[in-house]
């Protein structure tokens, strides 16, 4: 498919210079940089670089005559969850709105096609949602959502997250606290089970714990504070006895045993984003740090009383402890630095 000059590239950088890898054929992969080539080869990399592109557009049109492999194409809430949390991350970490803007665009697919009449639905594909959905499903949106604001703030995630914890306590709560994996309105199963150890995912009753520890000490809520902490102690026998399967349940205890630091910042534009900068440059797992537009509209519990004022304002609390507001960014600086 390709001419001589085109292998010698890529032989080199999918090892097909090297013995067969998988059952006498050869499986693709990198091993070598497009420098590395050059320079064994000793031509320059712009030339490396293009035989390279033309081998790989020839050899795809080959591919393509054949079927392609069957793709699993439905659309789950919880993997998708996960996926946005860590879009939103990497983009305020990494400096890359263009990851948020992808992160939005996945949740507000969920929130207008799996979302119906104020509960979630479980899987979509080809444009129909069904199947009722789980506890991983509520819990990792919501704490995709609390990462997401963090990049860029929007009031009605938040409503959308408040609304998502308000089914979860309804319907999934079991009295002796912690949460089960099916609603109460699910259908009828021989057992339902209460996840708490961590697999291949998180278990969701440690990431429900994280979340309404952290939206509990960001509005002032008791509720949920009461009840990460019914779930935690649901959950502490299980923690003593095996604690290295229920790491999640075990930073969950972290945060409720040394309350996390959230900081609400008010201000205009540019001004603003800088004291936002600031306070991400560092790292800090138990800090929440949302910068709040004096643009956007009624905000539910404590944050109603986090007013914007002349200029940037940002407030500072430990758990239910609070600072005075900040109002100087050097002040901000220091206190985040001592803090």
């Amino acid at each position: 498919v390709v001419s001589d000059d085109e292998y010698a590239v890529v032989a080199k950088r999918f090892g097909f210079d090297r013995e067969a890898n998988f059952e006498g054929k050869w499986n693709p992969h990198v091993f070598h940089s497009i420098d590395k080539i050059s320079e064994q080869l000793g031509i320059d990399a712009t030339q490396t670089q293009q035989r390279l592109t033309d081998a790989q557009q020839k050899m795809f049109a080959k591919r393509e005559q054949r079927i392609r492999p069957g793709r699993d194409e439905k659309i789950l809430v919880s993997w998708n969850a996960l996926m946005i949390k860590g879009l939103a991350q990497a983009s305020r970490h990494l400096s890359q709105p263009k990851f948020a803007t992808v992160a939005e665009r996945a949740l507000d697919y969920i929130r207008q096609h799996m979302w119906v009449d104020g509960r979630l639905l479980a899987t979509s594909k080809d444009g129909r949602a069904h199947l009722n959905a789980y506890l991983d499903d509520y819990v990792f949106l919501a704490d995709a959502i609390l990462e997401l604001l963090q990049v860029h703030w929007r009031t009605e995630y938040l409503n959308f997250a408040l609304e998502l914890i308000e089914v979860l306590l309804k319907h999934f709560a079991d009295d002796r606290g912690g949460f089960y994996f099916t609603a109460d309105d699910h259908e009828n199963l021989i057992q339902r089970p209460k996840p708490l150890t961590d697999d291949s995912l998180p278990a969701g009753n440690a990431i429900a714990a994280k979340i309404l520890g952290r939206l509990g000490h960001l509005l002032g809520e008791t509720r949920y504070l009461d009840a990460a902490e019914l779930t935690l102690k649901a959950a502490w026998q299980p923690m003593q006895q095996g604690p290295y399967g229920h790491t999640g349940l075990l930073l969950a205890l972290e945060e409720h045993l040394n309350s996390i630091q959230t900081i609400v910042i008010r201000g205009p534009g540019k001004d603003a984003q800088a004291w936002l900068h600031f306070a991400g440059q560092s790292y800090t797992p138990h800090r929440l740090c949302y910068l709040i537009p004096d643009t956007s509209g009624k905000l539910p519990g404590l944050l109603a009383e986090r007013e914007a004022k002349e200029g940037v304002v940002a407030y500072i609390c430990q758990g239910m402890s609070c600072q005075q507001p900040a109002t100087n960014l050097e002040d901000f600086k220091q206190y985040l630095s001592g803090a």
